[in-house]
């Protein structure tokens, strides 16, 4: 990792000595040497790529949500925390049903919650193997900062006012890179705050040459951070503010309030913590319209939401872990902790909750929630519980269709990864005729090399005697077991036999409407699927290209 040898611009540095441009100097050189420490002990650039690759994913896209999609499916423990904070309590009772693919909990959810928190679990993995209870301090922290951040955006009226959410939770990046690759010098640090005679800035400046905010602000600058976010984590002035008179002003303050809130939260119960409450109100509340009531409903909604997102993310602090916290700078001068032991985690049974009615009179289609994830699998990877999954997957796809407010390129989405998990594939495609060109086209894709592969999906649409022309022209379904029978391979084009060479087993949905072909949904497994597809789970499959089909039908 290569750093410029000079000082960003914007950065507050206050040296304990007196000085000037020497001492700005120096604290850039200090910097740069414990960043190539850091950067020689770890692999902070592929974190990077993927932090700015999700960063960079805007909302306003229809393509972003297939691109977050592809990115978390890329990941398994990645997808498996993101569904699970989709299954929790706070995030269940709106759907009332498990949530079983990314595509939906992008839906339910929203885009800038799944994108967050997909940073959020990003920064733990890539953060927490080292130096346990300072890092998990530190993990803690960012997580509440953001989910505070988020709060505030929601509240607010600015465009893009998610970017709020991500600058909260890379506040104390500086902090997370001290605890997770020097644990000598960040305890060091806390010591000397301990001691009453340094502000965090001061101690950090004392033994690292340079503050936290500057080392946080050259990696987020190395990752390419967007200037808005990294603008927005310098220190407002000090004193009461006033009301932001820009969306980067409003920035500044929500990620200086999330971080100063994220210090309270866990002790909010404690004994003596009304004075540092209310530091924080007096500094934050007439700028970010706040008052004791708004603030104490606040602090209790987040405190919730963190116990939880900290529990998926497997960052459940133990007891031991409240000490040796380096205190960030605030109007409180108090030194609380991130201690999120003493309180329970989200208990998963509260998604059972009384509904008032006999639970016999309760008619549910699947009754474990356990039967839509994944079992057990066949040799060719396809699920043993296939039939339910699918069966999850197409309740999931008419909830969406019956909201109202589904885009047909989220369904098109939802049906593909459908189908792709509930039957263990390896690779899935809909590829639809493109009128202009006159060829069939991978339009969306998901599974191994999916770009590469979906770029080299495409053949004529021009009467052929091959496999795919001719499921067209008789809407048939085919549902290949072994692609490698010999009638079946002089049935196979030959680009499908050059791009995709490994497929063993596969299916071909074609999607026509009054004898004219649209296109159709393929998938394929690099193992031959001798179990085949019972009739139960084929009319569930065909359920799926019939909604398609009525998705891409004009209205």
């Amino acid at each position: 990792m290569v750093f410029e040898n000079t000082a960003p611009s914007g950065t507050v540095v206050a040296p304990v000595s007196s000085g000037g441009v020497n001492d700005d100097d120096s604290a850039v050189r200090a910097r740069d040497r414990l960043l190539q420490k850091i950067s020689a002990e770890a692999d902070l650039p592929a974190l990077g790529s993927s932090v700015s690759r999700v960063v960079q994913m805007a909302s306003s896209d229809d393509e972003a949500v297939r691109a977050l999609a592809h990115f978390i499916l890329s990941d398994v423990a990645l997808t498996q925390k993101i569904l699970r904070i989709a299954n929790t309590v706070s995030y269940r009772t709106a759907a009332g049903r498990p949530v079983t693919t990314v595509s939906k909990a992008i839906f339910l959810l929203g885009f800038d919650v799944v994108k967050t928190s997909a940073l959020a679990m990003l920064l733990v993995d890539g953060m927490s193997t080292r130096h346990g209870k300072n890092v998990r301090t530190e993990l803690n922290h960012a997580l509440c900062a953001s989910i505070v951040g988020r709060e505030m955006a929601r509240r607010s009226q600015y465009k893009d006012a998610e970017e709020a959410v991500i600058a909260a939770l890379f506040k104390n990046i500086g902090r997370l890179l001290v605890a997770s690759h020097d644990h000598g010098l960040y305890t060091e640090i806390a010591r000397l705050v301990e001691s009453g005679k340094f502000t965090p800035v001061q101690a950090s400046m004392q033994v690292l040459g340079c503050s936290f905010d500057l080392l946080g602000e050259a990696v987020l600058r190395e990752w390419n951070i967007p200037e808005t976010i990294i603008l927005a984590l310098a220190p407002p002035p000090a004193g009461v503010l006033k009301p932001a008179k820009g969306r980067q002003e409003w920035m500044q303050q929500v990620a200086a309030f999330s971080s100063a809130a994220a210090r309270l939260i866990p002790d909010m119960n404690d004994p003596g913590q009304e004075a540092p409450g209310k530091a924080v109100l007096t500094r934050f509340g007439h700028a970010l319209n706040l008052d004791q009531a708004k603030l104490s409903q606040l602090f209790a909604s987040v405190a919730e939401e963190t116990r939880v997102l900290a529990s998926n993310a497997e960052l459940v602090m133990r007891v031991e872990d409240h000490s040796d916290v380096v205190a960030e700078p605030s109007s409180t001068a108090d030194n609380n902790h991130g201690n999120y032991s003493k309180h329970a985690s989200a208990d998963s049974d509260a998604s059972n909750a009384d509904t008032g009615l006999p639970s016999e009179l309760l008619l549910d289609l699947i009754d474990d929630d356990r039967a839509v994830f994944v079992s057990d699998r066949h040799a060719s990877g396809k699920p043993m519980n296939a039939r339910n999954l699918l069966l999850a997957g197409v309740q999931d796809v008419t909830h969406m269709m019956a909201s109202g407010r589904c885009k047909v390129n989220d369904l098109l989405l939802l049906v593909l990864e459908t189908l792709y998990g509930s039957m263990g594939f390896s690779f899935a495609t809909i590829c639809l005729k493109d009128a202009q060109t006159q060829q069939f086209r991978a339009r969306i894709s998901m599974g191994d090399n999916f770009a590469q592969r979906q770029a080299g999906f495409a053949f004529p649409a021009a009467a052929s005697h091959d496999l795919f022309h001719l499921a067209m022209e008789n809407d048939a379904d085919l549902m290949i077991s072994d692609a490698s029978v010999p009638k079946i391979r002089a049935l196979l084009p030959e680009w499908h036999r050059s791009l995709l060479p490994d497929a063993r087993s596969f299916i071909v949905l074609p999607m026509v409407v009054q004898n004219k072909p649209l296109g159709f949904l393929y998938a394929d497994r690099t193992q031959a699927a001798p179990e085949g597809v019972p009739p139960d789970e084929t009319v569930l499959i065909k359920t799926l290209k019939g909604q398609v089909l009525t998705a891409l039908r004009p209205r």
